[in-house]
C-alpha cells in the first residue's frame, strides 16, 4: 500500500473525527512547515537548526505526516554530526516531503 503524505485515519484519531479540528490543525501544520524549513534553510546556528527540526518533527507526528516526521528526524542528527554532504541530502529529503505534505494539505482543503 502506498505511503499517503498525511495519514487522515492517524489524524481522524488525533482529533475523535472532528472534522473542523483536522482542517485546523493541517492548516497550521502547513504554516509550521514554512516557518520551521526557513531556520532549517536559513544557515542558522547549529542548535536553533535542530530545535527547528525538532519541533517540525514533533507536529508531524501529531498529524500523522510520516515522511515530513522522519526526514525532519534526519536532520536533526545530521546536525547533531555535522557532515554537509549528507545533511544537504536531508534536507532535500524534508523539503520534498514537506512540499508534498502541503500539497496534500492544499488538496484536501479545496475537497472540503
Amino acid at each position: 500500500m502506498p505511503q499517503t503524505a498525511i495519514d487522515l485515519a492517524h489524524l481522524a484519531r488525533q482529533t475523535g473525527g472532528d472534522h473542523a479540528l483536522e482542517r485546523e490543525l493541517l492548516a497550521l501544520f502547513a504554516q509550521q512547515c514554512v516557518r520551521h524549513l526557513r531556520t532549517i534553510h536559513a544557515g542558522a546556528d547549529a542548535q536553533t537548526r535542530m530545535d527547528a527540526a525538532h519541533t517540525l518533527k514533533g507536529a508531524a507526528l501529531a498529524i500523522g505526516a510520516w515522511q515530513v516526521a522522519d526526514a525532519a528526524d534526519a536532520i536533526e542528527q545530521h546536525l547533531a554530526e555535522p557532515d554537509s554532504r549528507r545533511t544537504e541530502t536531508a534536507m532535500d529529503a524534508l523539503a520534498l516531503a514537506a512540499a508534498e505534505a502541503r500539497a496534500a494539505i492544499s488538496r484536501l482543503d479545496c475537497a472540503a
